[in-house]
């Protein structure tokens, strides 16, 4: 069975609270980074930029609510003893 601790999950929905807070400004900066180093200049390159930023928020998000939650999550665990 797993044994899951209320002071983990309280951490781990705070954990997930700061990954939405941190989600915006790190997808923000990320995407101005790779924008600077691939100059766009025909319809195609801009439509498969623009599907691979989609794709590289999604993994920004996932990576972010792991790490986040997993960190919240042990800090819930250690605080609680």
């Amino acid at each position: 069975m797993i044994d899951l601790s209320l002071a983990g999950l309280l951490g781990a929905t705070i954990g997930l609270v700061v990954a939405a807070l941190v989600y915006a400004p790190l997808g923000r900066w990320i995407e101005r980074r790779v924008r600077a180093r691939q100059p766009v200049e025909t319809v195609e390159e801009r439509r498969t930029l623009t599907a691979e930023l989609g794709l590289l928020r999604r993994v920004i998000l996932a990576i972010d609510m792991l790490v986040f939650a997993g960190f919240g999550y042990w800090v819930g665990q250690v605080l609680a003893g």
